[in-house]
C-alpha cells in the first residue's frame, strides 16, 4: 500500500516533461487562499528583502517620482491596481490623495484597511478585496492609476490587455496610469531547477521540501516556474506554477494605446533611480485618449 509520501514522490516522478503556461491554478501564486495570503503578507512586510514589496527607502523613492510623473495634488483620486498591503495607497493618502486599492490577497486588503485606520488618512481610503481582472469602475473618474511590480505580466496577453482596458475606463479623460513590467533585455531565460528545504515560510509553517523548475518558452515569450512542495510531515504535495508574460516595450505601448491611452513614455531602470534592482524594470506612464 502506498504512503501519502510515496505517493507524492510518484507524482514528481511523472509530472509532465514541460508546462504550459496558464494551464495549472490559472498559473498563478493562489492569492486568494487565506493561509497564502497570510504567509505572503509576512513577505511583504518582511525590511530583510524587496521580492515581495519593495523596502521603505526604495518605496518613499518611487512614491516622489510617481507624484511628479503622474502630476498628482492633493485631492486627487488614485487607483493602486494589486495594491498589496496598501503601502503605496496609504503613504498618497497622507499626501492628499482618495485612494481605491484593489487586491485579490484577503491578509493584504485587511493589513492595508489597518494601516489606512490612522487619523487623516482612514476617510481617504478605500480597500477592494478582488481579482483585478473583475474590476469594474467605469466611469469612476479616477486621476491616476499604477499598476506596479510586473503584476501585469502574471496573467495571459488577452487578460492583461483588458485590464488595462478597465483601467483606462476607470480613468477620466486626461488621467494617468503607471505600469511596470519587466526589462525584456534582462529576463533571465536560461532553464534551471534548485531544490531547498525549510520549516516555514512562503510555502508553509511546518517543514518542507522545495523543487523547483524554471522552463522558457521560446514561442510564447513566457518564463514558467513549477514549484513541488513537498510537505514532510503529512506527506501532502502542493504543485504551484508561476507564469510571467515577457513584454517589448513596442508591445507595450501597442496594448496601452488599443486600451484608449495616449501619449505613452517609457522610462528605462525607473529614469535611474538608485534601486538595487533598477536595470531590470520598464516603466510606462500614459494619458488616457
Amino acid at each position: 500500500m502506498k504512503t501519502p509520501l510515496s505517493k507524492a514522490l510518484w507524482r514528481i516522478y511523472n509530472r509532465a516533461t514541460r508546462p504550459y503556461p496558464w494551464q495549472l491554478h490559472d498559473g498563478n501564486l493562489p492569492w486568494d487562499d487565506p493561509a497564502f495570503s497570510a504567509r505572503m503578507l509576512r513577505e511583504h512586510l518582511d525590511e530583510s528583502h524587496g521580492a515581495a514589496s519593495r523596502q521603505a527607502a526604495e518605496r518613499a523613492q518611487q512614491i516622489e517620482w510617481l507624484w511628479k510623473a503622474l502630476a498628482l495634488q492633493p485631492g486627487n483620486r488614485l487607483l493602486d491596481i494589486t495594491c498589496g498591503p496598501g503601502l503605496y495607497a496609504v503613504e498618497f493618502a497622507r499626501r492628499g490623495c482618495h485612494v481605491t486599492g484593489i487586491d485579490f490577497g484577503p491578509a493584504a486588503i485587511a493589513y492595508a484597511q489597518e494601516l489606512a485606520a490612522a487619523p487623516g488618512v482612514a476617510d481617504r481610503c478605500t480597500f477592494i478585496q478582488q481579482d483585478v481582472r473583475q474590476m469594474a469602475l467605469d466611469g469612476a473618474g479616477f486621476d491616476a492609476a499604477l499598476l506596479l511590480y510586473g503584476q501585469l505580466a502574471v496573467m495571459p496577453k488577452t487578460d492583461a490587455q483588458d485590464v488595462l482596458a478597465r483601467a483606462a475606463r476607470a480613468l477620466r479623460p486626461g488621467g494617468r496610469l503607471c505600469v511596470e513590467l519587466l526589462n525584456p533585455i534582462r529576463v533571465d531565460r536560461k532553464e534551471s531547477s534548485w531544490w531547498f528545504t525549510d520549516d516555514t515560510g512562503l510555502w508553509g509553517d511546518a517543514p518542507f521540501l522545495h523543487l523547483g523548475e524554471r522552463f522558457w518558452l521560446e514561442e510564447e515569450q513566457v518564463s514558467v516556474e513549477r514549484y513541488q512542495i513537498l510537505h514532510l510531515e503529512t506527506g501532502e504535495l502542493d504543485v504551484v506554477e508561476l507564469c510571467d508574460q515577457v513584454y517589448q516595450p513596442e508591445e507595450v505601448v501597442g496594448m496601452l494605446r488599443a486600451a484608449g491611452f495616449t501619449a505613452v513614455t517609457t522610462h528605462p531602470a525607473w529614469d535611474n533611480l538608485p534601486f538595487y534592482d533598477a536595470g531590470e524594470w520598464m516603466v510606462y506612464t500614459a494619458v488616457r485618449g
